[in-house]
């Protein structure tokens, strides 16, 4: 009889890890014979934002990445963001496969901000987490609207630093996900733009073809689970939001915002695209391959 496989997962915000969620509270984890574990990364700032320069911080973050640490084996964010970790990891990580989670962020301001379409944040501040998917994604969309030289994004941390920036005026403008869109617009606050983007999976050296798949067929499972009804699960994205600063509850957040798909191989013409656009803005160095930072383990 073999072991189970033993796998720690780092996780971050939970809307995109929220299949993974569903897998272990419904038992498909064990049903595939792996033994799942999830570590939380800590979102706080370090006292180092904000900070205008993405060079002067880690792809990991400015706080203890499990991942890179040793801790965990598996760790999910932007595509973006997976294509610079592959590179800047000590560990060995490799980008494995697309997420499920295909999930977006909005560029809010405040109620009474003067600002009502994307130009008119020509100059303003987006408070971002570099590296991140609010980071990327706030360049990929404003650069549809405004000219580089006019797009301004500073880093301030998770979502709940970003909110608070917001909420004080401490920022112009701040990018955020689920549940904090619906928290925003509960008080008031204004959408100037949205946008959905694709998430990939980094996975460590230890992390084998045949752990992968029965953590895959898992995931699979409750990708199908939540698309028939998610309800029953977003007590895990709504519990993110402290007390004191509003409550949302899981019959509140649009269905429409929340989208999860089979983890899929990811292509390296889709690698190409996106590295291409790192490099022009230069988030990352222009010598990488394909090869070098990606291992699918998930077949088409």
């Amino acid at each position: 009889m073999t072991d189970r496989p033993q796998v720690t997962m780092e996780l971050l915000s939970l809307v995109f890890s929220l299949p993974q969620l569903v897998a272990q509270d419904e038992g498909y984890f064990a049903e595939e014979g792996v033994d799942v574990q999830f570590v939380t990364k800590a979102y706080a700032d370090a006292g180092i934002s904000p900070l205008e320069d993405h060079q002067l911080l880690s792809s990991f973050g400015a706080t203890k990445s499990h991942f890179e640490s040793g801790e965990a084996s598996l760790y999910r964010a932007c595509e973006w963001g997976q294509v610079r970790r592959a590179g800047d990891t000590t560990v060995g990580g490799r980008v494995v496969s697309k997420r499920a989670a295909v999930n977006g962020q909005a560029i809010i301001v405040r109620g009474d901000h003067p600002a009502t379409h994307p130009q008119d944040l020509a100059g303003v501040t987006v408070a971002v987490n570099f590296h991140h998917g609010s980071h990327y994604v706030a360049l990929q969309t404003l650069e549809g609207f405004l000219p580089r030289e006019e797009i301004s994004v500073a880093h301030y941390g998770g979502p709940q630093v970003r909110f608070e920036a917001l909420r004080d005026g401490t920022v112009g403008a701040a990018a955020l996900m689920e549940p904090w869109i619906t928290l925003a617009e509960k008080q008031g606050y204004k959408i100037l733009a949205e946008a959905f983007y694709v998430g990939a999976e980094i996975a460590g050296p230890q992390i084998d073809e045949d752990t992968y798949a029965r953590i895959n067929r898992a995931v699979v499972k409750a990708v199908r689970k939540l698309n028939e009804d998610p309800r029953p699960y977003l007590h895990h994205l709504t519990a993110e939001i402290p007390a004191e600063l509003g409550s949302v509850s899981p019959d509140e957040i649009p269905l429409g915002r929340l989208r999860y798909v089979d983890p899929a191989p990811y292509p390296e013409a889709q690698f190409q695209r996106t590295y291409d656009w790192m490099v022009s803005w230069g988030l990352i160095d222009d010598d990488r391959t394909f090869d070098s930072l990606v291992k699918n383990l998930v077949d088409v």
